[in-house]
């Protein structure tokens, strides 16, 4: 079968990111590697990392008094205390599981912690990272200045090919690769969060909902980061318990003190490994001694319908079925996503749940493997929230496509709806399909591209398009022009131009660039903001949801300039509600003109847009 069957999970607390004395910034040289060991110990944490500073030298100095001390048991020369300490060594890596690390400044001073196996050898870490232009001079001075180091890309590649865990360090605060308040570029922000070989993101801020946390930019819905980030966090500990200055500001948190509960098959590095490869985003989450874990299927109801999952409120009904299968195969189709079933979307409703989990579950992944061609591999549980069981579907982003129903109905995710691809989109994920068998073979690469256009009619991707590098998953094949025949001749061939203001368009909805008149019928030509891509001869009876209210919008309420709430040459026409889900008119003044941007929603809100963002509400 196609599908993967989930082991049974158990949960464990880890902290991968701890310092030792082996770092030249540690607060407190003088303690030993047992002293972290047993305040590991007491903070209850099942697995931790020594990750220090362009060096493995803090795990070196622990193995290395193990050894004394085991060679002086041996030859009966080892005195009480030594014996005790060992005795105490072992216990504890018995009871814990103590995993080599080191966290690597990049070029331009950028941190990225590798996390291997305990049985890799320390002579391979050190000369990976050697290759990573740290000087053997520098190995063990456990400094943060290294010089001309590799760069971030190069960095996650060679400790994911040396078999480890790539995780960006603290990406939302100093030296994080998400460079908040650093004018660098926007492409890079991309290149760096999203690369196929990082397997995760740390953020001091895990827990948090609001619109600006970490979890929620990197959730998968952002047109330019389509890919979804497990985010997880670390102590960053430089001594055993917090250190505080003068005025009471933290200096460095204690071992601990920040930390990720993971649902693994087993306490090992390869259940680790597993549970960072696995697209199960619930298999992750803060651990708060003084709350109760958080509900993932709650946390995702609260979102609702997004371009990453979707919800079903029973399955007793064929059609509800074939609902099924359709997000199914459009979220295979697009980034991948969820499929909960057995709850609404609509949070005032009751879930119902599903009465017979164990034979629904057969018969979902029964008619996945059979009705979705080519084989997808997807996972599937059960979950219980609020008293009730539903059922979930993991679906990955799907490499082998298209992915089609019964051979001929092929489906994408268009922002929070599955429907039906046309044949340019069909056309454009057959191109993406062979890029990705292409990767496979020695010499080629998959190179960056968003993957999927959106829309009716005939696409082709605009120039200017910043989503044709979005996510470096996702094939080259994106970025180029479309194979699709050519509009008639009478059609204007447009391309939207570049705004002249400071001031870029936003980064979701739609703009309407062109009309015109063909026997008697008005074509449309569409500007796709959520990823560039130009939409031609699109018809009012032909277009999608959004295309729809964007024409009827122009058709039948003419822009009134002294009734559009302006900050400069930027300015809100129309705040609304749909489907539970703000969304936003816009206007900008570019020269001579005024462009209409229709339908955004906050995901591509950014900049100087923001000003106009509906505030947060509590609770």
């Amino acid at each position: 079968m196609a599908v993967r069957k989930r082991a049974r999970t158990a949960w464990y607390r880890a902290d991968l990111h701890l310092h030792t004395p082996a770092s030249a910034d540690y607060f407190e040289p003088e303690i030993h590697p047992i002293d972290i060991l047993r305040k590991a110990e007491q903070r209850g944490l099942d697995i931790i990392a020594f990750t220090d500073h362009n060096t493995v030298a803090g795990y070196v100095a622990m193995q290395r008094e193990i050894e004394q001390l085991t060679y002086l048991q041996q030859l009966g020369r080892a005195n009480a205390d030594e014996i005790r300490l060992l005795a105490e060594y072992r216990r504890l890596l018995d009871k814990m599981l103590v995993l080599p690390g080191f966290e690597f400044t990049a070029t331009f001073g950028f941190h990225v912690l590798g996390i291997f196996s305990p049985y890799t050898p320390i002579r391979h870490l050190e000369h990976l990272l050697m290759t990573l232009n740290i000087p053997a001079a520098v190995l063990d001075i456990g400094s943060t200045e290294v010089g001309a180091s590799s760069d971030v890309l190069t960095a996650y590649r060679a400790i994911h090919d040396a078999g480890g865990i790539v995780i960006a360090a603290h990406v939302n605060s100093a030296h994080g690769v998400a460079m908040q308040g650093i004018d660098f570029g926007g492409q890079t922000r991309i290149a760096y969060t999203q690369d196929r070989h990082l397997h995760a993101l740390e953020a001091t801020d895990l827990g948090r909902r609001d619109r600006r946390s970490t979890q929620r930019f990197f959730d998968g819905t952002k047109p330019e980061y389509p890919r979804r980030m497990r985010i997880v966090q670390g102590s960053d500990a430089h001594a055993l318990n917090a250190v505080r200055d003068k005025t009471n500001r933290v200096l460095t948190l204690g071992v601990g003190d920040r930390v990720t509960e993971l649902a693994l098959s087993e306490r090992s590095f390869e259940g680790l490994l597993e549970m960072f490869q696995s697209s199960d985003f619930a298999r992750s989450r803060p651990y708060n001694p003084n709350r109760q874990p958080e509900d993932y299927v709650q946390l995702a109801r609260e979102e609702g319908e997004t371009i990453i999952q979707s919800f079903h409120e029973t399955l007793e009904e064929k059609s509800r079925l074939n609902a099924i299968m359709a997000d199914v195969c459009a979220f295979a189709n697009t980034n991948g996503g969820t499929v909960y079933i057995g709850i609404p979307s609509d949070r005032r409703r009751k879930i119902k749940g599903i009465e017979n989990p164990r034979e629904t579950v057969e018969l979902l992944r029964r008619e996945i493997s059979q009705t979705i061609a080519p084989s997808l591999h997807f996972e599937i549980d059960t979950q219980e929230t609020g008293g009730k069981t539903v059922i979930r579907i993991e679906v990955p982003f799907g490499e082998d496509r298209p992915y089609a129903i019964d051979g001929n109905r092929i489906y994408i995710r268009d922002d929070n709806e599955t429907t039906l691809a046309v044949r340019d989109e069909i056309v454009n994920l057959v191109r993406q399909g062979l890029v990705f068998q292409e990767a496979t073979i020695p010499g080629h690469s998959s190179g960056n591209g968003n993957g999927v256009s959106s829309g009716a009619g005939m696409i082709e991707t605009a120039g200017t398009s910043s989503a044709a590098s979005a996510n470096p998953n996702r094939p080259a094949a994106s970025r180029q022009p479309s194979t699709a025949a050519s509009p008639p001749a009478t059609a204007t061939q447009v391309t939207p131009t570049a705004t002249t203001s400071t001031i870029p368009p936003p980064r979701a909805g739609v703009e309407i660039v062109d009309t015109e008149v063909r026997d008697g019928t008005q074509y449309f030509t569409m500007h796709d903001l959520r990823n560039g891509n130009i939409v031609r001869n699109v018809t009012l009876s032909s277009a999608r949801r959004l295309w729809h209210y964007a024409i009827r919008q122009r058709e039948e309420n003419s822009v009134a300039p002294d009734q559009i709430q302006w900050h400069g040459d930027i300015g809100l026409l129309r705040r609304y509600k749909k489907g539970g889900v703000v969304r936003y008119d816009f206007i900008q003044r570019d020269g001579d003109r005024l462009r209409v941007y229709y339908g955004v929603t906050e995901n591509g809100i950014e900049g100087e847009w923001q000003h106009f963002l509906e505030p947060e509400t509590e609770g």
